[in-house]
């Protein structure tokens, strides 16, 4: 059984780290973007009712803290 980095090297024609890299970079934006969705877009679209646009239940902080938290891969490239 090998290590990540070599199932990574042999999945994809050896791409699979430059993959996994870009996939990591996408999350952080992704939520971010769904969290003014959920702020700003219309109610009738949303799935649940909302309680207030920012108000700490609902999807906005949940969305928020996802983006937050996927921002290492972005402080990384930063660095």
């Amino acid at each position: 059984m090998g290590t990540r980095q070599d199932w990574l090297a042999t999945r994809f024609g050896g791409y699979g780290h430059a993959a996994a890299r870009l996939l990591s970079l996408a999350a952080a934006p992704t939520f971010a973007v769904m969290a003014l969705i959920a702020a700003f877009g219309p109610a009738d679209m949303l799935c649940a009712a909302m309680q207030g646009p920012f108000s700490l239940q609902g999807m906005v902080p949940m969305y928020g803290l996802m983006s937050a938290f996927h921002l290492a891969p972005w402080l990384r490239l930063v660095r």
